[in-house]
């Protein structure tokens, strides 16, 4: 919270989601501190991320890569231990907007250190919306061929408007899991030009066109997406 103040009631805000059978209640958990509060708010699913950039790691959560995942070891283990779902992120997967291009085998480095440490998937992130479908392809030939192409997930930003043709590449290397926000919520402070996230109901429809059924009721999505236009400007631009 004294770094994103935007997430001080974080607990309050998951204690009200209603909650659906199969549907996980995940939270970004950064240290001990963010796991008791993510226990404390109902939550079984964390996410433990780190970057492929040390420049990213030091900006974002003011650590190394290193101290990171010296902070994730006990995180990882009471979560195990409250049978807790993990996942893993290795943001700034392409580029970072401190140090430029990424190598693809730092990306698989933090990856395999992430599955070792127990997360059940790992999604690769566009942190900075600059990944092009090349980029992507590059990134997950190698990826598919380290590790088991269901246990990972991609996260992507459209500052540049590729994000749904780098989500065409993800489907053709056989990755099935997509992070979006509805009306493209987020972004990151750490992130210099970064939107928010792909917007659910873009993605949604893609995914339609394609004829790929994902269980989400789209007309539930879009109706969630206008009332966020009357309460939070900016929402319904490119995300």
């Amino acid at each position: 919270p004294k770094a994103v103040p935007q997430l001080a009631d974080a607990e309050e805000v998951m204690r009200r989601i209603a909650r659906r059978p199969g549907t996980r209640y995940l939270a970004l958990v950064p240290n001990e501190r963010g796991l008791e509060r993510a226990l404390a708010a109902g939550c079984d699913a964390i996410a433990l991320f780190t970057a492929a950039s040390e420049a990213f790691s030091q900006a974002n959560v003011r650590a190394s890569i290193e101290e990171t995942f010296g902070r994730f070891r006990p995180v990882a283990e009471r979560a195990q231990a409250a049978g807790l779902w993990i996942r893993g992120y290795v943001s700034t997967a392409f580029h970072c907007p401190y140090s430029g291009p990424v190598d693809p085998q730092q990306v698989l480095s933090m990856a395999d250190r992430l599955f070792s440490l127990g997360c059940h998937e790992v999604a690769l992130a566009d942190t900075i919306g600059r990944a092009t479908p090349r980029d992507v392809d590059r990134l997950l030939a190698l990826a598919t061929r380290a590790f088991d192409p269901g246990r990972l997930a991609l996260h992507f930003h459209d500052t540049a408007g590729l994000a749904l043709a780098n989500v065409m590449v993800g489907l053709d290397h056989g990755i099935t899991v997509f992070d979006a926000a509805a009306g493209g919520l987020g972004g990151c402070p750490f992130a210099p030009g970064a939107p928010g996230n792909l917007a659910t109901e873009r993605l949604l429809a893609l995914l339609a066109g394609l004829g790929i059924e994902t269980g989400v009721d789209r007309e539930a999505v879009v109706a969630a997406v206008t009332e966020l236009r009357q309460s939070v400007p900016g929402i319904g631009a490119r995300a």
